[in-house]
Protein backbone atom coordinates (compact mmCIF):
# COMPACT_ATOMS: atom_id res chain seq x y z
CA UNK A 1 0.00 0.00 0.00
CA UNK A 2 1.27 3.47 -0.85
CA UNK A 3 1.38 6.25 1.75
CA UNK A 4 1.94 9.95 1.07
CA UNK A 5 2.59 12.34 3.96
CA UNK A 6 2.66 16.11 3.64
CA UNK A 7 4.70 17.85 6.31
CA UNK A 8 4.28 21.48 7.34
CA UNK A 9 6.95 23.84 5.96
CA UNK A 10 8.24 21.13 3.62
CA UNK A 11 7.63 21.54 -0.14
CA UNK A 12 7.79 17.83 -1.03
CA UNK A 13 5.69 14.99 0.36
CA UNK A 14 7.17 11.90 1.98
CA UNK A 15 6.07 8.82 0.01
CA UNK A 16 6.67 5.15 0.75
CA UNK A 17 5.08 1.72 0.44
CA UNK A 18 4.19 -0.39 3.45
CA UNK A 19 2.85 -3.84 4.22
CA UNK A 20 0.82 -2.43 7.14
CA UNK A 21 -2.93 -2.03 6.75
CA UNK A 22 -4.54 1.36 6.19
CA UNK A 23 -6.17 1.08 9.62
CA UNK A 24 -2.79 0.57 11.34
CA UNK A 25 -1.22 3.55 9.56
CA UNK A 26 -4.23 5.77 10.26
CA UNK A 27 -4.29 4.77 13.94
CA UNK A 28 -0.58 5.53 14.38
CA UNK A 29 -0.89 8.93 12.69
CA UNK A 30 -4.03 9.95 14.59
CA UNK A 31 -2.51 8.91 17.92
CA UNK A 32 0.68 10.87 17.19
CA UNK A 33 -1.29 13.95 16.22
CA UNK A 34 -3.61 13.78 19.24
CA UNK A 35 -0.77 13.25 21.75
CA UNK A 36 1.79 15.47 20.00
CA UNK A 37 4.14 12.51 19.80
CA UNK A 38 6.00 10.67 17.04
CA UNK A 39 4.47 7.92 14.87
CA UNK A 40 6.80 5.04 13.99
CA UNK A 41 5.83 3.63 10.58
CA UNK A 42 7.66 0.77 8.84
CA UNK A 43 8.00 0.61 5.05
CA UNK A 44 7.97 -2.58 2.97
CA UNK A 45 11.80 -2.79 3.17
CA UNK A 46 11.81 -2.75 6.97
CA UNK A 47 12.96 0.87 7.34
CA UNK A 48 11.38 3.01 10.08
CA UNK A 49 9.82 6.35 9.15
CA UNK A 50 9.37 8.59 12.19
CA UNK A 51 6.64 11.21 11.76
CA UNK A 52 6.19 14.11 14.17
CA UNK A 53 2.43 14.33 14.71
CA UNK A 54 2.61 18.10 15.31
CA UNK A 55 4.24 18.68 11.89
CA UNK A 56 1.86 16.49 9.86
CA UNK A 57 -0.06 18.51 7.26
CA UNK A 58 -1.96 15.74 5.45
CA UNK A 59 -1.86 12.00 4.81
CA UNK A 60 -3.04 9.97 1.83
CA UNK A 61 -3.26 6.34 2.94
CA UNK A 62 -4.39 3.29 1.02
CA UNK A 63 -3.49 3.93 -2.59
CA UNK A 64 -3.01 0.51 -4.17
CA UNK A 65 -3.25 1.51 -7.82
CA UNK A 66 -1.21 -0.25 -10.45
CA UNK A 67 1.32 1.91 -12.22
CA UNK A 68 1.70 1.68 -15.98
CA UNK A 69 4.87 0.09 -17.31
CA UNK A 70 6.55 1.45 -20.42
CA UNK A 71 4.46 3.38 -22.94
CA UNK A 72 1.18 1.57 -22.35
CA UNK A 73 -0.59 0.28 -19.32
CA UNK A 74 -0.57 -3.45 -18.72
CA UNK A 75 -3.41 -5.07 -16.83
Amino acid sequence: MDVELGMMHCPRPVTFSTDSSAEEVNAALVEAQMKGSVADLVDDKGRHILVNGAALGYAIVGSQTRRPVGFGSLE
